[in-house]
């Protein structure tokens, strides 16, 4: 919106309010006036009621003055706040936006480091061996997940499954309990108890499990007790 319109915006605004202003008083003149005939006439039969009735109005007047007053206070006062609220939001968001940047760069700086070392690793000769400086590398990644407070999700072999942190990619055969994790194909990411990627993993469908001496041993009790409840 240009300049020049919104300061004919602002004049319409003007002349409306002051209309309605004079609408207002001629309203409140009339309203008087009306009063005062409806006083006198009151007053040619009775006067002692028509000082009681100009008395009665007048109070009405000045306690209606008085909710106008409080009215126009109160409706002050709410512009006033939202004006406070929004520019309050409008320094948060620039304060997060600044926020952002800040965490960026500083990730972006250290990020540096390890494709650096990617570079270096890739330097070498073809026949060299470039494992030790690929798992420097890693080493070097997982510190600055640390630093992130970026944790992997690697869930180990025969833990349950939790959809908010894992993905089945297959059910496989497997010597772990069924439908337990069996391995995991490649793991997930979280920060501050939220997944930013859930582990991709297998589960398990049982056929190859057996169970060992010591859950059968827990069976075997989880029976004794119930017996003895059913007693």
């Amino acid at each position: 919106m240009s300049e020049n319109a919104g300061t004919e915006q602002d004049g319409e605004q003007a002349a409306a309010d002051e209309a309605q202003t004079a609408t207002d008083d001629r309203q409140a003149a009339g309203d008087e006036s009306d009063r005062s005939e409806l006083v006198e006439r009151v007053a040619a039969h009775d006067e002692t009621l028509a000082d009681e009735i100009a008395e009665r109005v007048a109070d009405a007047e000045s306690t209606a003055a008085e909710h106008r007053e409080r009215v126009e206070e109160l409706e002050s006062s709410l512009a006033r706040t939202r004006a406070d609220f929004e520019n309050y939001k409008d320094r948060a968001e620039k304060r997060r936006e600044q926020a952002a940047e800040r965490a960026t760069a500083s990730l972006v700086e250290k990020l540096t480091e390890v494709r650096n070392n990617l570079l270096r690793a890739l330097d070498q000769d073809d026949d060299a061996d470039i494992r030790p400086g690929v798992e420097s590398t890693l080493e070097t990644f997982d510190r600055v997940f640390e630093e992130e407070g970026v944790t992997p999700i690697e869930p180990a072999p025969g833990t349950e499954v939790d959809p908010t942190r894992h993905e089945v990619m297959v059910r496989v055969e497997s010597d772990q309990p069924e439908d337990t994790i069996s391995e995991v194909y490649e793991p997930g990411y979280e920060t501050d108890g939220s997944v930013i990627e859930a582990a991709k993993v297998t589960v398990s469908d049982g056929s190859g499990y057996e169970p060992d001496a010591t859950d059968s041993e827990e069976a075997g009790q989880s029976d004794e007790t119930a017996d003895t409840g059913d007693e």
